[in-house]
């Protein structure tokens, strides 16, 4: 449950964030404590308990009591506003909710448990009337152990869960699509730049799974040597990613990258290397990010559905504050929408062969 609370001074806020601070615990432990949530240790409890006394932590009534007669924002969490991805999803969000009469204060997460957890459970959720959510470090156990006063909308391929609304993309059939082109163009050694080794849940494994099963069904075998990991999805990370794939000698006629970002970088890095787009490599990226038209060659790219996304999100969200079951839903019923993704092909690709079928 999501709470503001004063310290006994007034003098400042106390946050669920200073509890599990000064209790040594996690700030869901914090939660989980004040929520009465059975499956905490009692010595844990009493830690926590006896931050709440010391820090003076109690609900703000007021503030909880003016969400509930609803304030006209929104929240949206994103991990990060300086990837293209992130930062015209926000915006495209923005504008849908401007449409219905709604502000929307967006907040980073930078990619930690701990801002994600403060998202969903910090002092500004009081002011809030639900939450479009985009988690990438949390897992679906952290959720079901928490009990949230708003409704909530999660984006993103991170968890599945059927306690929330849950508005999606296509991963794994947006990869396919890509390595099917590249396939239909002849391309045959087919690098995938940007994995995440070990990884059984998120965009990188799901499209993963895609591009795998393009080769299967293409009747190429998957090569590991043409398998290329990048942590963040960043230009740097693609030149360095293209450079090692270059650098190992392997045979590569084609990359999929896992973003536009690593697409870019992996074209930089082929041009430093004397090789042209498509006719050496042909490369292919993921986001149609608004950047990707003007790249030179123009980037060929999966276009996820990002006005869809944003329009869908909001519109759930909305109904569920006014309680109004979204899509005619029946009660308790969460919604499960996945957006349809396509394929924008410009300049980076090779032009497809009419007479190669798969």
């Amino acid at each position: 449950m999501a709470r503001r609370t004063i310290g006994k001074a007034g003098e400042h806020v106390v946050t669920m964030r200073d509890v599990a601070k000064l209790a040594g615990v996690s700030i869901k432990t914090v939660s989980n404590v004040v929520n009465d949530y059975e499956f905490v240790s009692q010595s844990t409890r009493d830690k926590v308990n006896q931050a709440i006394d010391e820090l003076g932590y109690t609900v703000n009534m007021s503030a909880r009591n003016l969400r509930k007669g609803q304030t006209g924002i929104i929240g949206l969490a994103v991990p990060d506003l300086q990837l293209p991805y992130f930062a015209q999803l926000s915006s495209l969000v923005i504008e849908e909710a401007k449409k219905v009469g709604l502000r929307v204060i967006v907040e980073p997460t930078q990619y930690s448990r701990e801002g994600e957890f403060d998202a969903l459970l910090g002092s500004q959720q009081s002011m809030m009337d639900g939450l479009i959510y985009s988690p990438l470090e949390l897992a679906k156990s952290d959720l079901d152990d928490i009990n949230l006063d708003y409704p909530m909308v999660l984006i993103g391929e991170r968890i599945f869960t059927d306690r929330y609304d849950h508005i999606s993309t296509e991963n794994v059939e947006g990869a396919k699509r890509a390595t099917q082109y590249l396939l239909q163009t002849g391309c045959r050694h087919i690098a995938v730049l940007g994995t995440h080794p070990g990884e059984d849940i998120g965009s990188a494994s799901l499209r993963l799974r895609g591009y795998k099963e393009a080769l299967e069904e293409g009747g190429i075998e998957f090569d590991s040597a043409l398998e290329v990991p990048a942590g963040f999805w960043r230009r740097n990370e693609g030149v360095e990613a293209m450079n090692a794939l270059l650098d190992s000698g392997v045979e590569v006629d084609g990359v999929v990258a896992l973003n536009d970002m690593l697409a870019s970088g992996a074209m930089y890095a082929i041009q430093m290397r004397g090789l042209k787009i498509p006719d050496d490599i042909s490369v292919i990226g993921f986001d149609n990010s608004d950047d990707s038209q003007y790249m030179s060659p123009a980037l060929s790219s999966i276009a996820p559905g990002l006005d869809a996304v944003a329009r869908l999100s909001v519109k759930v969200l909305q109904d569920r504050i006014a309680g109004v079951a979204p899509f005619g839903v029946a009660e308790g019923v969460s919604v499960f929408r996945k957006v349809t993704s396509s394929l924008v092909v410009r300049q980076s690709t090779r032009v497809l062969d009419p007479s190669i079928r798969l």
